[in-house]
Formats: structure tokens, C-alpha cells, sequence
């Protein structure tokens, strides 16, 4: 769906921006915008080699400056490196998009240490060492901080406990540094996207019946586009009296009485099948 961009192309010249998971799904709608709006990018994941592929297409088609970087954000002293990499080669860092996030759907008693630990170190303590490692370089000029929530926790979603505490914890994480750091000019902010069907979100819906069986109770009929993320995130960059604020972003998929999803008595069984599964291929 061809999204139109409402915004000045000139609107983030001279911002440098850096996005985490970046390379793809709603991490390079975001990157897409920021790029649209003339800001120079930084793209980094663990697929370093994606991150630069997308970062030279986006610098060829909208004339910014883009690199991508290597990044494991469960790594404090490899996300400190990266901030310092992005601010020699860029020049500083004005945008921080806090966007690398790992899910998958288990049954809750059957989530082993580590799946939970997993989870919890790529969505929740990811955003934080990034935003505490951005903080050093936005303190004496400003900046902003996106970091990417979203709706399942408000309600929660059977086979997703990890994700959906991490979440919460982005949500928190979100008000409390809006509130210690505006001082120093630094904006913090959260998006909460409904559906928008990247693979992960996909496989989502998949696990209780395709989207298309539930796309009819979203208000307004449709999944969400990666780059209407994006636009809510530069218009965040744009709006500078705003701070502390969670956005929701779904379409009215919240006000639905019947969300896709999978039922409480199927999880475990599902779990089953996915062990199974995962035996037989090893």
C-alpha cells in the first residue's frame, strides 16, 4: 500500500538518526521515513551486512548519508561502541530509535530460563543500554529518544508473557526517563503499533487463524503500513513540546472485542507441536 508522505523533505536535514533492527520490517518503514525527511541514518542489527544493503539504498534514492553497523543490543559494551562509531562517523546522534525486539510463542509454563532471559535482554534491557548509551551524546545539545511498544500487553496475549512484560517495562522505562532527562532537552517517547504484518506479526495471527479472518474488526479494515510508524516517529522529531507520551497506532484494533490471537485452551498444545517440531528437525 503506497502510504503518501506528509511531511517536508528537508524536515530532519541535519539530524543524524540511528535505528536499531533497522534492516527490515517496521525498523525500515521508520528508517524509510527519517530518510524521506532528509535525515542521515545509521541502520544497526546483528545482520550487519543487511543493515549495510539498506543503508546504501537509502542513501542512493533519497540523497542522505546512511551506514549500517554491526549491533547485539543485550551487549552494553557493544551498544556504548556503536553509539561512539555512529558519532565519529556521523557527527553526533539528534534521533534514537529504539526498534531491535525477539519474540516467540510458548506456553508460559513451558518457557525455559532462557527463553524468558532472551526475550527480556533484546526488547527490554536492548532499550535501555541504548538509551543510556544515546544519553551521553544528546545530554549537553538534546535529542529524542522512539522507543517501540506496542498493544498486546494492555490486554495480554496468550503465548507471549515474555514480549508483553518487556513491553510494559518500555512503556515505564519511557515516562520515567521523559521525566529525569527533559532537563537536558532529551524527549522520550513510545509508539504502539497494532498490526502491522511483518513476519513476526504474521506468524502471530497465524497461530490463532490467518489475519485475514480478523482484519474485519479493526475499525478501519486494515493492517498498518511500516512507514505510517515512520511517520508518527518524525513527527515525534518534529514536535517539540512532546514527551513521555505512548502512542498507540493500530487502526481502532484495540477497541476490538474479538482480537486474533490464540486461544488459552490451544497454547499448550501448540507448544507441544512446536517441541515436537523442533526435535524432529534436530
Amino acid at each position: 500500500m503506497d502510504i503518501p508522505f506528509p511531511f517536508r523533505n528537508d524536515a530532519l536535514k541535519g539530524k543524524v538518526a540511528l535505528v536499531t533492527g533497522g534492516a527490515s520490517g517496521i525498523g525500515l518503514g521508520i528508517a524509510r521515513r527519517l530518510a524521506a525527511a532528509g535525515a542521515n541514518l545509521a541502520l544497526a542489527s546483528r545482520r550487519a551486512e543487511l543493515c549495510e544493503e539498506k543503508a546504501a539504498e537509502l542513501s542512493s534514492e533519497f540523497g542522505i548519508e546512511a551506514i549500517g553497523l554491526p549491533l547485539n543490543v543485550r551487549d552494553s559494551e557493544a551498544v556504548a561502541g556503536t553509539m561512539e562509531a555512529v558519532v565519529t562517523k556521523m557527527g553526533s546522534m539528534d534521533i534514537l530509535v529504539n526498534n531491535a525486539a525477539g519474540n516467540f510463542y510458548y506456553a508460559s509454563n513451558q518457557l525455559s530460563d532462557n527463553q524468558w532471559k532472551s526475550v527480556m535482554e533484546i526488547d527490554l534491557y536492548g532499550t535501555f543500554f541504548c538509551s543510556r548509551a544515546a544519553f551521553q551524546y544528546m545530554k549537553d545539545r538534546g535529542g529524542l529518544i522512539v522507543s517501540i511498544s506496542m498493544t498486546l500487553h494492555h490486554q495480554g496475549w496468550v503465548g507471549m508473557a515474555p514480549a508483553c512484560a518487556a513491553k510494559a517495562g518500555i512503556d515505564a522505562l519511557t515516562m520515567t526517563l521523559a521525566q529525569e532527562w527533559g532537563h537536558h532537552g532529551i524527549r522520550v517517547n513510545a509508539i504502539a503499533p497494532g498490526p502491522i504484518i511483518t513476519e513476526g506479526v504474521q506468524k502471530a495471527f497465524s497461530m490463532g487463524g490467518d489475519f485475514e479472518d480478523f482484519k474485519d474488526t479493526i475499525p478501519l479494515g486494515r493492517a498498518g503500513e511500516p512507514e505510517e510508524i515512520g511517520d508518527l516517529a518524525v513527527y515525534m522529531a518534529c514536535a517539540p513540546w512532546m514527551t513521555g507520551s505512548i502512542v498507540t497506532l493500530d487502526g481502532g484494533e484495540r477497541l476490538s472485542a474479538r482480537r486474533g490471537g490464540v486461544a488459552p485452551t490451544a497454547i499448550e498444545p501448540l507448544t507441544e507441536m512446536l517441541m515436537a517440531a523442533r526435535e524432529k528437525g534436530a
